[in-house]
């Protein structure tokens, strides 16, 4: 009898649990709900809360996914009964609560639907919800969702009136967050209301290229690359020389040396490239020895030892006659002393540097070449490149974020990148500064031209030294510096320049190598300063 008893006893529990569950998931607020769709396509919502007690949250789903490239929006406004921070909905049960919900209402085929989560959020279990829709015309068809937002298991129950005027729906013992989305078909134009699309982002969608984009993108480039080369023929373009000699007589005249309009070796530098970089520097440095304001004098050096030169100032140079970037260089050689080892040109020098390039740009804006200085109309339309290129990076990101249009904006990036390298070739020569070029190019061509004419013996080696500055800057050191070499006194090899000396063992045959060592390590050395290393 004790062994029944205990079985009774377990069946017993047993059956009190069975018949308790329901009423345990039972616990939780009711929510009866009103919907009525107007004609403007809003949904007006009156929520009647019982059962509970206290602050409820609700926290409302305002985004859904529409397609590929779309979010669908709802938006919930006219709050009445509670107050909506965001998507969450604090309210004190028990409540009622109203509001309105735009967005709702999607055209399908030759209807057009009604969806909204009319449960959902809730930080507390539903145990029971009821739905009354009402909307603008006869109810078509009618569905229900139950459970994650994902659920596709239908509602405890969905039914129409009698004449299809109301929809409604019911669903018992929803968790926290669960949800019961209701969903109501009526006849296409029942009511104006249309989903509410936000594109999302992504990089496939934000530079698509179709016609629209294409062709806007292909008109910008036009216009913008079009302005540029404009631009450029008005503003870029050398001045035309007009009824000027292309050619020009020989140099030496005389048995005097007389360069071409009387241009020294940096001034052609900075004419020919329009800029004023350590070639054109190294240059006059040859030219200043070559003049008898300095002497290179040619260190002598072991097998494996680095090669130098001490540059020796000269006290017997002729005083006043340096242009401004020249004296600029002499002192910044010097600064003081009577000899320094190139090996050594630093500091001071390094400083003056800057001085001797802005002299020099100064110097063909007053020969009348350009109109502004090369440097500053370059940087002047580098800049607006590179302000271009900022903006349309700017723009691109705006466009791409909330359009497809992102490949406009790259057209402004592209326009302002042509810009900036343009911006190097926008410095342009008067006419004055045309027909210099032009002479300086003709002089090119005799001095490589073999054609050296009659040259008295006793004028070759300060005639051909002459050149040899101008051969720095036409890179033809190697030839020149043998040109030099080939010049004997009274048919033997001299041993020295009256401007370059050499270590003892040296002789002129030796000058071609020792000049193009000396023009590369002099070059160098001025690049590896700061003031021209961007050049």
């Amino acid at each position: 009898m004790t062994g029944i008893r205990r079985v009774l006893a377990v069946v017993g529990a047993a059956v009190l649990a069975l018949t308790s569950a329901p009423a345990m998931a039972g616990a939780g607020i009711t929510d009866e709900i009103t919907m009525t769709l107007r004609k403007d396509g809003t949904l007006h919502v009156v929520e009647k809360i019982t059962g509970g007690s206290g602050e409820l949250k609700r926290t409302f789903l305002t985004r859904t996914r529409h397609d590929d490239g779309n979010d669908r929006l709802y938006r919930i406004a006219n709050v009445k009964g509670g107050k909506l921070a965001g998507d969450v909905l604090t309210v004190t049960a028990p409540a009622t609560v109203e509001y309105d919900v735009k967005g709702a209402v999607t055209p399908a085929g030759q209807a057009q639907e009604l969806r909204w989560f009319a449960v959902n959020g809730w930080n507390t279990p539903v145990a029971k919800a009821t739905v009354e829709v009402s909307g603008p015309g006869q109810v078509q068809n009618l569905s229900c969702f139950a459970g994650d937002l994902t659920s596709v298991i239908g509602c405890t129950a969905a039914s129409m009136d009698h004449g299809a005027t109301e929809a409604v729906f019911e669903q018992d013992n929803l968790a926290a967050g669960q949800a019961l989305t209701v969903i109501v078909g009526y006849p296409e134009g029942s009511s104006s209301g249309a989903p509410i699309l936000e594109r999302r982002f992504s990089l496939a969608t934000a530079f698509t290229l179709d016609t629209v984009t294409g062709g806007a993108l292909a008109a910008l480039l036009a216009l913008m690359l079009g302005g540029l080369g404009l631009l450029y023929w008005t503003r870029g373009r050398d001045a035309r020389v007009i009824d000027h000699e292309k050619g020009m007589v020989a140099p030496v005249q005389n048995g005097h040396f007389s360069p071409p309009d009387g241009v020294r070796p940096g001034q052609i530098g900075t004419l020919v490239d329009e800029q004023a970089d350590v070639i054109d520097v190294t240059a006059t440095i040859v030219d200043l020895a070559v003049r008898g304001y300095l002497r290179i004098d040619e260190q002598p050096r072991q097998t494996y030892d680095a090669p130098d030169w001490v540059l020796v100032k000269l006290p017997t140079a002729p005083p006043g006659s340096l242009l401004p970037y020249e004296q600029a260089l002499h002192d910044a050689i010097f600064d003081g002393r009577d000899a320094v080892p190139l090996s050594q040109l630093s500091g001071s020098f390094t400083s003056h540097l800057g001085e001797v390039r802005d002299a020099l740009y100064d110097d063909v804006v007053r020969q009348g070449w350009f109109a502004r200085r090369p440097d500053t109309e370059r940087t002047r339309w580098t800049t607006l490149g590179v302000v271009l290129i900022v903006a349309g990076l700017l723009a691109t990101a705006a466009l791409a974020w909330m359009t497809t249009y992102g490949l406009i904006g790259l057209a402004v990036v592209i326009g302002g990148g042509a810009l900036a390298v343009g911006g190097q070739y926008m410095p342009a020569k008067t006419a004055k500064g045309s027909a210099a070029l032009a002479h300086t190019l003709a002089f090119r061509e005799y001095l490589f031209s073999g054609d050296l004419g009659e040259v008295p013996e006793q004028h070759r080696v300060e005639l051909f030294s002459r050149y040899l500055p101008y051969a720095v800057i036409f890179d033809g050191v190697e030839h020149w510096s043998r040109v030099v070499a080939s010049v004997t006194g009274n048919g033997r090899q001299a041993d020295n320049l009256y401007w370059y000396h050499g270590p003892a063992e040296w002789d002129l045959s030796k000058f071609a190598g020792s000049m193009r060592t000396f023009t590369t390590t002099t070059s160098g050395a001025i690049s590896a300063t700061r003031q021209f290393r961007s050049l």
